[in-house]
This record gives C-alpha cells, structure tokens and sequence, in this order.
C-alpha cells in the first residue's frame, strides 16, 4: 500500500514548516508521497518547500481559490497512491502515525478512517483550551479525542484516510464547508463503504485560532448539520440536537431563578464546575479551566445559535441551503 499525503494550505507557509518537519521524523520504513495543494494563497508556501527536497518526495501544485474539499480532491486527483492520508495545514504528525496507520490497515482494512487529535504541550493556552472543548467526553462525547461511543464514525478531514477506490466511486468532498466531511462519509455508506476510527492514530491539531475565530467556526458548524439533516434524514440524530437545547435550558434556567427555582441553575453550575475541575486536571493548570470554561461555552452558543437559526431557515421554512448560508459554499 503506498499512501499520498493530501494537505490543502492556504496563506499559511509556517504551518506546512511544522508539518513537514513532523513528517522528516517518521519512524515508517515505506516509500510515501506528499502532495501539497495551494489554493489561491497570496502567501504562498513554495519557497519553504525547498528545504524538505531531499528528505522528503513533495509535489506541489498552485490552483485557484475554489475551498478546502476541492483542494482536497484535486490533490487525490494528481496523486500516485493508492491510499489517502488527508491533513490540515495546522497539524502536527507524530513519528509512529503512519506506522500506527499501516497496522491498523493490516488488522482490519476500511476504505475511509478518521483518527483523533491531541494537543502539544508547546501549545497555547487558549489552543489547550480549545481542544479541550472540541475533544472532552463531557463536552463532544469525545468522538474528536478517540471515543468509539458511535455506531458510526464520521471522519473528520484534519485526519482522515480514504482509498481510491472510495474516492473515485464518491467523487471526494461536496462543495459545502464546513460539514464536507459528514457529507462525504454519509455518500460512502451509501455507496456500501464503511468508516471507522483508528483511536490510536491521533494527530496534534494547532488550530491557530482566536476567540472571534472559533465562535464564527463553530457557529458554522452548527449551521451545516440541519443542513445536512435535511439532505440525509435517515442519518439525522437526537444528539444533533443537544447544544441548543443546552442554550435554551441555561436561558430557562435563569428565568426560574425569578420565580425561586434553581434547581436546574444548580445542574447547569455543577457541570461547568465540573468542567473546570477536570480541564485543570487534565491539563495541569488553573488557567488552563478557566479557558476551558470560556471554550465550552463559546462552543455550545457558537453551535446551538447556528443550529437554530439553520433549522428555522432550512427545516421549517424550507429555504434553499445555498440562498440561506451562501457562506457555507464554494
């Protein structure tokens, strides 16, 4: 099996340093490729390529702004592999990532997986905090961080491997972004393909992020999912549901307290005690909780907020997605 790394940068020449330099360490003993797709940048990563010539087997291609997920299937187009190992720009790989890959592969072939992704220590502290957010069990259910509590896993393309057998009978990513990648897995089962999640095969996500930056994403994703509800209804779950009707409950919450009823303020108090205490734990800070407070809470609003708005447009008013949230579209 011979995989062909498949990156999609925009603006972002440091990034593909880092990510490169990760991959100069790789402890697998197989010929790779790496294919990098700029896609339209004004700040273009060709010059930092130059270095990683003679260690490692680079092809880079120059294309027009057309989004990630065609970037993505552009770079599958031009490559020689017949497996896809499909990154952000933002991440780092572990030396034994592709060897994890290979095994997993070996023990149990699938034509699309996705793994999880873990924060560096060199990381900032809103970065620790933010992953904290997208992979703890009490906030996501840790399906980002490795958990296996779905019947189904829906890769995520920051680390992600798809054939190409998968990709060309799928045709790759759809031009919605964010909500490519359940997209894109969806069509898989469709087409008789599975998915899986190889827990062991994580990858160190930078996310170069602000606060501003990460409300408007995850607002975005909470716009795709009745989007892509309405598209795959046979696919839509109960748990899509949950982090509006946290906002609602937390609103709620606080109008009872008129009336003297706390009950439910107190649930909702407990949590994100609970949030703080193991964040600081987990990442051995304080601050690092506090963060993680403010990252929780970014996310849910963020979510819940775009969810509600995208259902009342799309579900109940039946307004197009691409006239709705023409954002959400290359």
């Amino acid at each position: 099996m011979y995989f062909s790394l498949i990156i999609p940068v925009y603006n972002r020449p440091d990034e593909i340093d880092e990510l490169l330099e990760s991959l100069v360490l790789s402890d697998y003993d197989k010929p790779f490729e790496v294919v990098i797709v700029e896609d339209g940048s004004s700040i273009p990563c060709k010059n930092n390529l130059e270095k990683f010539v003679n260690k490692l087997d680079i092809s880079y291609y120059f294309k027009e702004n057309s989004g990630p997920g065609d970037s993505r299937n552009f770079g599958m187009k031009k490559a020689k592999g017949d497996y896809f190992l499909i990154f952000d720009s933002d991440c780092i790989i572990p030396k034994g990532y592709l060897s994890e890959v290979s095994k997993n592969l070996q023990n149990a072939y699938v034509d699309c997986f996705g793994g999880p992704d873990k924060a560096l220590d060199s990381f900032s502290d809103i970065q620790k905090a933010i992953n904290f957010a997208m992979t703890s069990f009490l906030t996501t259910g840790g399906i980002r961080g490795g958990s296996e509590q779905i019947d189904k896993f829906q890769p995520r393309s920051f680390n992600m491997g798809l054939s190409k057998k998968a990709f060309e009978a799928s045709g790759g990513f759809g031009n919605i972004h964010p909500g490519e990648d359940p997209d894109l897995s969806i069509r898989l089962w469709n087409l008789g393909f599975e998915t899986k999640l190889f827990s062991s095969a994580f990858v160190y996500h930078k996310r170069r992020i602000d606060w501003n930056k990460f409300s408007i994403q995850v607002t975005k994703f909470g716009k795709a999912r009745p989007i892509l509800n309405s598209w795959y209804p046979k696919y839509s779950k109960i748990t899509y549901f949950f982090p509006s009707a946290f906002i609602i409950g937390l609103f709620v919450s606080l109008l009872l307290l008129i009336f003297n009823q706390d009950l439910f303020f107190k649930m909702y108090f407990v949590y994100f005690v609970l949030i703080f205490i193991v964040a600081s734990f987990q990442n051995k800070s304080l601050k690092i909780g506090y963060l993680s407070l403010i990252a929780v809470w970014k996310q849910f609003f963020g979510y819940g907020k775009g969810f509600i708005i995208s259902y009342m447009k799309v579900i109940l008013l039946k307004q197009k997605p691409q006239e709705a949230f023409p954002e959400l579209f290359f």
